[in-house]
């Protein structure tokens, strides 16, 4: 990344702010090479944030692999369509790209996130091959929020499509994994009491928060799966990240992967990708 941007964000410290990330790379995105042709709002499932984009791959030789790719927002804000930048990164290297929208907090809570991940996951092993997708190569990615969802998707057998689960891979970036540990925590953790996102999803009967904690309910079988958080993420972020790779290894029998993404925050990691300003993506 530039100088000026590291410098900005570093300025800036740890913080969740959507507005300033926006900003920070809006002149940089609106200059960014696109990729293959879009296609919006296919419904996957009856509920009316049920939909998805598909953004078809550019030069691929043969079926594409598939990268199902899960916006943030905390749980209870968020929309497929502000993660255009990452839907043409993908497509402009070879892979088609699959953006949907999910249920959202607090009109939908636990496992509402979870449920749908397992409904994109279905409805891509049924439809990616007529738009030139691998079905049998299909990666699960998910910010914040998202990646929430996809751990507790993935980790925990009760929410696999059927058939398995059967994914060539997921990758975790900065995701809450432990409802309990933020909820016991919140003086360490910085976190709000009440807590806006986490009791708009997971419910305000915090007895029930272990039984929907990802870390504490893991009983799938060891998949390739790779962890990350941002250098200047929250705390939380941090701890949680290396909790639940501790935890895969230690107690699991999977072998992840975990990475910090140096000079990025909680947001400016994921609006870098495609401007220019970004570390390199591996699927």
């Amino acid at each position: 990344m530039t100088r000026d941007f590291e410098e900005t964000i570093r300025a800036a410290g740890p913080v969740i702010d959507p507005p300033a990330a926006k900003a920070l790379y809006a002149p940089l995105l609106a200059d960014a090479p696109r990729g293959g042709a879009v296609v919006p709002d296919i419904a996957y499932g009856m509920d009316e944030l049920h939909r998805l984009d598909l953004y078809l791959p550019l030069g691929a030789d043969g079926p594409a692999p598939v990268v199902i790719f899960l916006h943030g927002g905390g749980f209870i804000r968020g929309d497929k369509a502000d993660r255009y930048h990452v839907g043409h990164y993908f497509s402009r290297h070879g892979v088609l790209a699959v953006l949907p929208n999910y249920r959202l907090g607090p009109r939908n809570r636990w496992p509402a996130g979870a449920e749908d991940v397992s409904s994109v996951l279905a409805w891509a092993r049924d439809n990616v091959a007529a738009h030139g997708g691998n079905p049998d190569h299909i990666v699960l990615v998910g910010e914040s929020a998202g990646a929430a969802h996809i751990a507790a998707a993935t980790l925990m057998r009760r929410f696999h499509p059927p058939g398995g689960l059967r994914i060539a891979g997921a990758f975790l970036a900065s995701g809450v994994y432990n409802a309990e540990l933020e909820l016991l925590a919140r003086s360490q953790l910085g976190i709000a009491t009440p807590d806006p996102r986490n009791e708009a999803y997971f419910g305000p009967d915090f007895s029930a928060y272990r039984e929907m904690s990802t870390i504490a309910q893991i009983d799938a079988e060891p998949f390739p799966l790779a962890i990350s958080y941002a250098e200047l993420d929250p705390i939380q972020m941090q701890a949680q990240a290396g909790e639940l790779f501790a935890r895969l290894v230690t107690q699991h029998g999977f072998q992840p992967q975990i990475s910090v993404v140096r000079g990025h925050n909680h947001l400016s990691q994921v609006y870098s990708i495609n401007s220019g300003d970004e570390a390199q993506v591996s699927i």
